[in-house]
């Protein structure tokens, strides 16, 4: 049974933090898509109570269940003057229609390809990330190419790539056409490689350009150089940049000149407080 907690009290919990100096909330539930299945509500009306009756400056969704939304959902980020950060979690878990099927996901590609569309057209600069579960049982090696190439139509930003773990008692279990793992380990690695090469294409680019950073934590060198500190943009791009040893920037959100891709993160160059 799904039990939702009260707008009020979630929105009196937002204020409580805000007024204790954080910056981002970050709205999370076993079903978040589902807030309000037993109350006369919505997760979108959630959202909209939050912005409306809090000044906290960054609010964020967690995984949402692509089912769950449709594309007027996302009309929600047209109306809050950037507070909604331009960041979903979307966990597909295969890009193969009849792994899907296997799955007993409710989605199939082209549902998932039109939602994303739908998305991206209505939030600027927006950044998706996402599951896969590779070797899945009866998961054939055509299945698993066209997962691979689903996963690089997507662009996806990050994704979280498991390779299929059974469980006891599960139906998955007991399917047929079980994959052996070293070949499950194969396809894993073959993912990653897919969401390394992904994720250095979303994060190329927004090279040039500036965004608002969350800076979390600080690597201070003991030769008293420039400090090098590490945060998130609105749209979820891991940033570090170089500070003066003295300037303390943790829980502040700063414009961030965005200008190269190091690794899995961007280099990034302050722009207020130097």
């Amino acid at each position: 049974e799904e039990r939702s907690r009260r707008v009020g009290d979630i929105v009196d919990e937002v204020r409580r933090l805000a007024a204790e100096g954080y910056q981002e909330a970050v709205l999370t539930g076993v079903h978040l898509g589902g807030y309000g299945s037993d109350m006369d509500t919505d997760l979108g009306g959630l959202v909209e109570a939050i912005l409306r009756y809090t000044d906290l400056p960054r609010l964020r969704l967690s995984s949402l269940e692509p089912w769950d939304l449709d594309p007027e959902f996302f009309d929600l980020w047209r109306t809050s003057d950037g507070r909604l950060c331009p960041h979903l979690h979307l966990p597909l878990q295969a890009g193969c229609d009849r792994t899907l099927k296997r799955m007993a996901r409710r989605t199939r590609t082209d549902d998932f390809c039109a939602l994303v569309g739908a998305a991206r057209e209505r939030i600027p600069d927006l950044v998706i990330t996402t599951d896969m579960i590779v070797g899945f049982p009866g998961e054939s090696e055509a299945d698993f190419a066209d997962s691979l190439r689903f996963a690089e139509e997507m662009a996806f930003a990050h994704i979280h790539v498991f390779p299929y773990s059974g469980r006891a008692g599960t139906a998955a279990a007991g399917f047929g056409g079980q994959i052996p793992v070293p070949a499950r380990r194969a396809r894993a690695a073959a993912m990653e490689t897919v969401a390394r090469q992904t994720g250095d294409a979303v994060r190329q680019s927004f090279v040039g350009s500036t965004r608002p950073v969350l800076w979390e934590t600080c690597e201070r060198p003991a030769n008293g150089s420039a400090s090098v500190w590490s945060g998130l943009t609105d749209n979820y791009l891991r940033v570090r940049a170089a500070a003066p040893a003295g300037l303390d920037l943790e829980n502040r959100i700063t414009p961030t000149r965005l200008l190269s891709v190091h690794g899995d993160s961007l280099q990034g160059q302050v722009l207020v407080g130097l």
